[in-house]
């Protein structure tokens, strides 16, 4: 039940990570957010089964962008938020992983304060963090990584994916690629030829820590064929490292082996 006190405080934008999709895996603030809301405004990577955890009564604004194809602007997200925050409301922005990982909301956050808008930080677990509990394989395992680094796979309004190759080509730091379905062929192709074994084990996730879950189990001279014909709207994450050899053996061996096979075959 909402607490009709709150009538006469200023709006407030609270921008919150749902987490990978799992709703075990909200926070307590976040989950007690979403429900005490006036009005929840939430993206595409929001999994379902944390959109069911909001009241019915309350007004859900979505906001979500496919490729190449935005119900919104972010610019007219900004707006919206503006708006609504301006009207009293307590708005819960929702968005998928963490908020400030990929998640554009320190722009949304800038945008407030410019307006002169309150904001709250909420975290939320990445989905690299997701998809490595999920499939035991531990992104600094000692002896197998050094380090860990995130980069993003996707560029906005088409604009060329221009990453630091020879850097990111260290096979001692595993590499987490967020949004990388659409240019996997552009990105294995630039790691091996900077120096990256092409023998890499690499894992593809799909609807990381949810029922729809699908993984993919490759290196980097063929995951561009184990993926072939995953719709670019399914969010995927590509885990590139040493670390990879941590899923267990059996699945990894067969992955390998397999010829031909689908999404399905290494589920």
């Amino acid at each position: 039940m909402k607490d009709t006190s709150r009538a006469a405080l200023p709006g407030k934008v609270f921008l919150i990570g749902s987490g990978p999709g799992d709703p075990d895996l909200l926070t307590v603030k976040a989950l007690r957010l979403i429900q005490t809301a006036d009005v929840v405004v939430f993206d595409r990577l929001v999994s379902p089964e944390i959109m069911a955890l909001i009241p019915e009564t309350t007004r859900c604004i979505d906001v979500g962008k496919l490729p190449k194809c935005h119900k919104l602007t972010q610019e007219e997200i900004n707006a919206l938020l503006v708006d609504l925050a301006g009207q009293g409301l307590q708005v819960a922005r929702l968005k998928g992983g963490d908020p400030l990982i990929f998640g554009r909301g320190s722009e949304e956050a800038a945008e407030l304060r410019d307006a002169g808008i309150s904001v709250e930080y909420v975290p939320g677990i990445t989905a690299a963090q997701g998809a490595a509990s999920s499939t035991g394989i531990a992104l600094t395992h000692r002896g197998l990584a050094t380090g860990v680094r995130y980069v993003t796979g996707h560029r906005a309004r088409d604009a060329d994916l221009e990453l630091d190759w020879k850097s990111l080509a260290n096979a001692q730091t595993t590499l987490v690629v967020y949004m990388g379905v659409a240019n996997i062929a552009e990105i294995s192709s630039q790691l091996i030829g900077h120096g990256m074994p092409a023998d890499l084990p690499v894992l593809a996730i799909a609807s990381a820590t949810t029922p729809r879950e699908l993984r993919v189990i490759g290196q980097l001279d063929d995951i561009v064929q184990k993926v072939a014909g995953l719709p670019e709207s399914v969010p995927v994450l590509f885990v590139i490292g040493h670390v990879v050899s941590l899923y267990p053996a059996a699945v990894l061996q067969a992955a390998l082996t397999c010829q031909g096979a689908g999404m399905d075959a290494y589920a």
